[in-house]
């Protein structure tokens, strides 16, 4: 079965109610239930304390109306094992969206270090009331690590986009890593690993575009940094990033948060030098597990949506944007500049 394959029936078994495991096989499931305990006692146990909490407001002196943003998802959306909020990636989307956009921002955190995509559910509710503009989703690596079946992980994840996309928000997802790159995880874990959350990954771009959202593939966007200086790009454990590891994630987010709150800003054109264009989504997906970076989203071609071969998406690579170090958040809104 073709990676494409394999997604699209991980999506549409999760969309549809099928099981969704024969795309990876019994085997493989058998393989990694077996083998994930180990990698788990070899990263330890969580720490007791949370992460610092990047829930505040960005941008002191900025006009207003506050930009409203939500980050929900589990560890990697929290900045699980850094010891200052800063170097979160909520601080991080805060305060560069809240400097290129030239708005204050209000940004509250719902992540759950160690949440799955099951969790969803409680943080959206818990996000709703404040009606958020963007919505920010990292999910999926606790799924693969707790072997949770792809096409419950997928369908959780596609429940929650459709309830935020239906209050109003627009949703950006960071897709499943591929966690073939973490140490811990030994071979044969390590393959298996990495096959599952790719498809996962393709899996979630599929049903997330199906649902009015965008992703942006988060693949193996540490993997090269991971092999030339872990001790710098990895935490403690070996599975959560470091700071500077945020730093790289919020990195590649950042221009499809601000891209989704204009959509009519500086990118509207798609540039086929930068390898950008339209394809049917189940190819634009595994296409984009293989880039990290990708942003997908929905389109339409001759005023339809779908084609033969599915839904169309386009494929883009965004301008990486200035980094703005990270600020701490204040508990209570500035007042905006003088006009």
């Amino acid at each position: 079965m073709s990676k494409a394959s394999a997604a699209r029936k991980l999506a549409a078994a999760a969309l549809y109610g099928g099981g969704g495991l024969s795309a990876l096989g019994a085997g493989l499931y058998g393989v990694l239930s077996a083998e994930a305990r180990l990698a788990r006692k070899t990263i330890g146990p969580a720490r007791d304390e949370p992460p610092p909490d990047a829930t505040g407001w960005y941008g002191r002196g900025r006009p207003g109306p506050a930009i409203r943003i939500a980050v929900l998802g589990d560890s990697s959306a929290a900045g699980y094992g850094v010891e200052r909020v800063e170097e979160t990636p909520g601080a991080l989307i805060g305060t560069a969206v809240a400097e290129h956009a030239d708005r204050r921002v209000y940004l509250r955190e719902f992540c759950v270090v160690g949440a799955k995509s099951s969790d969803l559910a409680a943080q959206v509710d818990r996000a709703l009331p404040i009606e958020p503009e963007v919505a920010v989703i990292l999910i999926g690596g606790n799924d693969v690590t707790h072997t949770v079946r792809p096409s419950h992980s997928v369908r959780a994840l596609a429940d929650g986009v459709r309830r935020l996309i239906a209050a109003g928000a627009t949703v950006v997802v960071g897709t499943c890593p591929d966690l073939g790159t973490i140490q811990p995880i030994a071979p044969p874990l390590r393959q298996v690993a990495r096959a599952w959350s790719r498809r996962l990954a393709a899996a979630q771009t599929i049903a997330v575009v199906e649902e009015g959202g965008r992703t942006v593939s988060l693949g193996d966007i540490l993997g090269p940094e991971f092999a030339a200086a872990p001790a710098l790009l990895f935490g403690p454990d070996q599975f959560h990033p470091s700071a500077e590891g945020y730093r790289a994630l919020a990195g590649v987010l950042v221009p499809s948060v601000l891209a989704a709150l204009e959509p009519t800003g500086e990118e509207t054109g798609l540039e086929a030098f930068r390898g950008e264009g339209v394809l049917p989504v189940t190819r634009a997906a595994v296409q984009a597990v293989n880039e990290p970076g990708t942003e997908l989203g929905g389109t339409e071609v001759g005023g339809r949506r779908a084609g033969v071969r599915g839904l169309w998406v386009e494929l883009r690579h965004r301008r990486s944007r200035r980094h703005v170090p990270g600020e701490a958040p204040e508990e209570h809104e500035s007042a905006p500049n003088p006009a």
